[in-house]
């Protein structure tokens, strides 16, 4: 992808906007997409609300709200360099709620009667069919952002992300469920040992388990090969669904039991699951450093910037010098600069990985952009803390 100096590129233009037609889709596609997620969740809350009863709902509800901020609050820093689209984020969190919740409720009621018929009683159903069911139906969320996403999808953290959201999601409608038959079959007593065991001691429990799996469709959109395109993202179900069937079957039993699986299994794998995901966020700092290196050689940026933008504390650190010398408005620029020097990076290692061909129109209008924020920023910032790298 050939980058004229900022004085050489005057006769290219910047994209054309969308045709009517596809604006219509795109409004279309969305009204759709709400009215989906929007039945969805209320036939799941009416279920829901059907066998705990309203005197359930509320402090179910509110409770297990509790969890969901603080979550999706780690995600987010997760996701710091090249942050999703906020509806696509909001897709997830609603498709794990109201779409894959509800798909749970009927699958896993359907799957035990059937095999009631088939076998007889059948006692450890939540190890034997829910998971398979869950990850699933969860899994089939994150891969329709990925196929939505694919010009955008860059690896491990996006898959991490969307995972996450959609796990968090889900995990909020069955604690629902969950602390209304606590509260209904032991009083209050039974709602505040449920609270503490769903909420309090294992809130990234779903969230983990589909994080398998958007651990694999992220190796898979950065692999070549057939072999890595498919098996990983099946490895990462496989995963999911083996996580999240041990977890039920420590819950089931004693407490001492559920302790050991706890210290010896889940709290090895959330940990390693955090290291994944630092890795994965490492190697995106080096993703910006590398390919932003094109733009200092043609006179866009210097290399004390490219310093700035490859880290997510001198990123905080140029935001914060920015407002206390030149306000809202002087963060505001910095930060427009940095992120739209980020997508200009992601979007150089998409095309050198082939994964979406050169737009040299695209990225003028971005090249364009960045350095208006550029100038804004340098404007207002004269004479500031030299860390503003501007």
């Amino acid at each position: 992808m050939a980058v004229d100096a900022p004085g050489d590129a005057g006769q290219d233009r910047p994209p054309v906007p969308s045709p009517p037609a596809a604006r219509a889709w795109r409004i279309s596609l969305t009204v759709v997409t709400v009215l989906v997620l929007t039945v969805c969740g209320v036939l799941s809350l009416t279920a829901v609300t059907m066998e705990i009863g309203l005197t359930g709902l509320l402090p179910g509800i509110l409770l297990a709200a509790v969890p969901v901020g603080p979550v999706l609050a780690c995600v987010v820093w997760l996701d710091r360099y090249e942050a999703e689209p906020p509806h696509l984020l909001a897709f997830a969190f609603g498709w794990g709620a109201c779409v894959a919740s509800l798909g749970a409720l009927v699958l896993n009621s359907l799957s035990y009667d059937l095999l009631v018929d088939a076998v007889g009683d059948v006692t450890n159903t939540s190890v034997v069919v829910a998971p398979v069911v869950e990850e699933v139906l969860k899994g089939l969320g994150v891969l329709l952002l990925v196929l939505a996403q694919r010009r955008q999808f860059d690896g491990v953290v996006d898959g991490i992300v969307y995972a996450a959201f959609v796990g968090v999601g889900f995990a909020f409608l069955e604690n629902i469920l969950y602390l209304g038959r606590a509260l209904g079959s032991d009083g209050g007593a039974g709602l505040v040992a449920v609270f503490v065991l769903r909420c309090l001691v294992s809130p990234f429990a779903h969230p983990l388990f589909t994080m398998a799996v958007g651990v694999g469709l992220g190796l898979a959109v950065r692999g070549r090969g057939p072999l890595r395109r498919v098996g990983a993202p099946v490895l990462g179900l496989l995963v999911a669904i083996g996580l999240h069937a041990l977890w039920n079957l420590s819950a089931s039993g004693a407490a001492a039991t559920f302790i050991e699986f706890y210290l010896l299994l889940q709290l090895p794998v959330f940990v390693c699951a955090v290291g994944v995901a630092l890795a994965a966020r490492v190697r995106e700092s080096r993703v910006v450093s590398r390919h932003l290196q094109v733009y200092v050689r043609a006179g866009w940026i210097s290399g004390e910037e490219v310093h700035m933008l490859s880290s997510p504390a001198r990123r905080r650190e140029a935001v914060a010098s920015a407002r206390r010398v030149g306000g809202r408005t002087a963060a505001l620029a910095v930060r427009d600069f940095a992120e739209t020097a980020t997508d200009l990076a992601f979007r150089r290692d998409r095309v050198a990985r082939g994964v979406v061909g050169a737009v040299p129109a695209a990225e003028l209008a971005d090249l364009h952009r960045l350095a208006a924020a550029r100038a804004v920023a340098v404007a207002l910032l004269h004479g500031a803390d030299p860390r503003t790298r501007l």
